[in-house]
């Protein structure tokens, strides 16, 4: 899981493009409360051929990849 909840883009992209390429899991909860955040990384999940599913939450929002 990559927690990028309080921070601003670039960082939640590159948070979780670590994690893609450290384990290339197949799937991969990620956690952001801005939404420029939850548009960059759901654009980055998909580049890299991942489905992306998005909920809202008490605190922002949950991206599930799943490949």
């Amino acid at each position: 899981m990559v927690d990028a909840r309080g921070l601003l883009c670039p960082m939640p992209v590159i948070m979780t493009q670590k994690e893609v390429k450290a384990n290339n899991p197949s799937t991969l909860e990620i956690l952001v409360d801005d939404e420029c955040a939850k548009e960059n990384v759901t654009r980055f999940g998909k580049s890299q051929g991942y489905n992306v599913e998005v909920a809202d939450t008490d605190d922002g929002y949950k991206l599930v990849f799943t490949k």
